[in-house]
């Protein structure tokens, strides 16, 4: 049994680093760690145009620690109005990475989404032209489908209907939760991939609800049945190309979490990957955490893998305790943590 583990440095394909002082207090921690991270565009004021983006992106590099060589790379939120010319002039450039694809009010800041997606057809032909990938957020908000099967009406709806019709346009199913997800995914073309998160590989419905209600446990898409979570542990310790990290670090003050109405979202950069060794040893597939943190997703996006590595080390169990982090104006966000003993820990990033 091995006490320590070394990894490509990885990288994060799904990260909500915010604005303001929330970033300036969370964009440190996840650059310490991750090479690089898909960077998403809700915010209070979608990034919507390449020059919100560029905007957006120097106010993260602003919050970086000097020296740091941490690269975010950069979304666009998909609207009815978005320019195709944003893409085409964005791809060729290096400075667009993807777009993403919400629906309404499915997440934090979804509310400029696309109602219908016949008048985004002219983007996303650009997007498939320019090689840029598209991300969704896999659920769809119809008040009539249950929140525990908005993923699979998604995907008959809406997924694989667009996937028949922009064949060559590569799609992220971002932090996939069911069964279902993945066996899309895996029976898909090589131009349908997924990512997963820490989360849904750690907790299922019961766990929100286990001895009163832990919002802290609060995401969407919302953790599902028990036979979904194992489902995910499997495929995300399989070695297939197809799925990779994707965090969905996503920080909320500790007053908009546990209050009358809770925000959605679990702040899990500082534990992602002291849990992610713990789930893959205990599945018997360490040697298969590279593939999952480090190789997948930058195979995916045609990108170099990183050159640097990182080392985690196993701990006493719950050697290292992550205080909850002081935003300054914004207030304090708590670190998700299960109920498990957390054994590993990173040595060296």
């Amino acid at each position: 049994m091995s006490d320590q583990i070394e990894i490509i440095r990885p990288d994060d394909w799904h990260l909500h680093l915010r604005d303001g002082a929330m970033l300036k207090a969370v964009a440190p921690i996840s650059a310490a760690l991750f090479g690089r991270a898909i960077i998403m565009p809700n915010l209070v004021a979608p990034v919507r145009t390449l020059e919100n983006l560029r905007a957006y992106r120097g106010r993260i590099e602003a919050a970086l620690p000097e020296g740091s060589t941490f690269k975010p790379l950069m979304t666009l939120y998909l609207t009815e109005t978005t320019d195709p010319t944003d893409v085409t002039e964005g791809a060729a450039s290096g400075e667009l990475t993807a777009l993403k694809l919400y629906p309404a009010g499915a997440t934090t800041n979804s509310d400029v989404d696309v109602k219908d997606m016949t008048r985004v057809h002219t983007v996303l032909e650009a997007m498939q032209e320019a090689g840029v990938p598209l991300l969704v957020h896999g659920e769809v908000n119809d008040p009539d489908v249950d929140i525990f099967d908005r993923e699979v009406v998604f995907i008959e709806r809406v997924l694989a209907p667009l996937h028949r019709y922009f064949p060559a346009l590569r799609i992220v199913m971002e932090h996939i939760t069911t069964e279902e997800g993945v066996a899309f995914v895996s029976e898909s073309d090589e131009n349908i991939a997924a990512t997963i998160t820490p989360q849904h590989l750690l907790i299922n419905r019961s766990d929100i609800f286990r001895g009163g209600i832990r919002p802290h446990f609060y995401c969407l898409p919302i953790a599902k049945r028990e036979n979904h979570r194992l489902a995910l542990r499997k495929v995300a310790t399989s070695g297939s190309p197809k799925f990779f990290l994707g965090t969905d670090s996503a920080p909320h003050p500790l007053g908009s979490k546990e209050c009358a109405c809770g925000c959605a979202g679990i702040f899990n950069a500082p534990v992602t990957l002291p849990y992610l060794a713990q789930v893959f040893e205990e599945e018997g597939a360490l040697d298969k955490l590279e593939a999952f943190t480090s190789l997948n997703g930058s195979t995916f996006y045609r990108l170099p893998v990183n050159e640097d590595r990182i080392v985690l080390r196993r701990t006493p169990p719950n050697e290292t305790i992550f205080q909850p982090i002081d935003a300054g104006a914004e207030g304090r966000v708590v670190v998700f943590r299960t109920e498990k003993p957390l054994n590993w820990s990173v040595a060296k990033a």
